[in-house]
């Protein structure tokens, strides 16, 4: 899945230079020269991260309407270019990065990478993967239950299954995801479940290594969709 951006600007020497960075990053490129088209759009459609050109006239009043608008602003990083003259304040923008002109490539493929990982985190943290696989519960004194894997996230699973399950006492959970070497096993807690035999459960237990290997299969099932 490709990642959407917007550079405002007209400086177009600057503008071809971050489509060449952010091509490389796989970010697909609109480019507004007007400030206040540039926000009309942005109320229409999802833009991943937005680059402003805070040398262009009308920059001021559009980081003004940004900054009233939460929904907008928190949908995307908001990276900040200028000029060494240029008088707009970091703090003062809600920007979460920042680079000036004239542009450098080595900065600006650095902080735009940390803009496109920053968006990744986000967007992983919360994606929940369709996987049909066996799953394996047990709690301690008790024999094992038999489920079936519906979802996946960073933050728990959801399984369906015959047996009702103790939403107070924690269960040992093992799965195997497809194409991974080994098997997840892991502590959860039961979060919620249905008279249809749908159970939520969130991690709580997650070591260093397993939660690596389930961050890369996320972004490897997130990113073939």
């Amino acid at each position: 899945m490709t990642l959407s951006s917007m550079v405002v600007s007209r400086d177009w020497q600057e503008v071809s230079v971050l489509e060449c960075i952010l091509g490389g990053l796989h970010m697909n490129v609109e480019v507004e020269s007007e400030p206040q088209q540039a926000l009309s759009r942005l109320s229409r459609s999802k833009i991943d991260a937005l680059i402003v050109d805070c040398d262009l006239s009308g920059t001021d009043q559009f980081l003004r309407d940004l900054r009233r608008d939460h929904r907008q602003v928190n949908t995307v990083p908001l990276v900040i270019m200028g000029g060494p003259k240029s008088t707009t304040a970091l703090d003062d923008t809600g920007a979460l990065f920042a680079f000036e002109k004239p542009i450098s490539v080595e900065q600006a493929v650095r902080t735009l990478s940390a803009a496109r990982n920053m968006i990744l985190d986000g967007r992983l943290r919360y994606h929940r993967a369709g996987v049909e696989v066996p799953v394996h519960l047990r709690m301690n004194g008790q024999e094992r239950v038999e489920g079936r894997l519906i979802n996946l996230s960073q933050g728990g699973l959801q399984v369906s299954t015959d047996a009702p399950l103790a939403s107070t006492k924690p269960l040992h959970v093992s799965f195997e995801l497809p194409g991974a070497k080994s098997v997840l096993k892991t502590q959860g807690q039961v979060a919620w479940q249905d008279k249809l035999g749908n159970v939520g459960i969130r991690f709580v237990e997650l070591t260093q290594p397993q939660r690596h290997m389930l961050q890369v299969w996320l972004a490897q099932e997130y990113f073939s969709n």
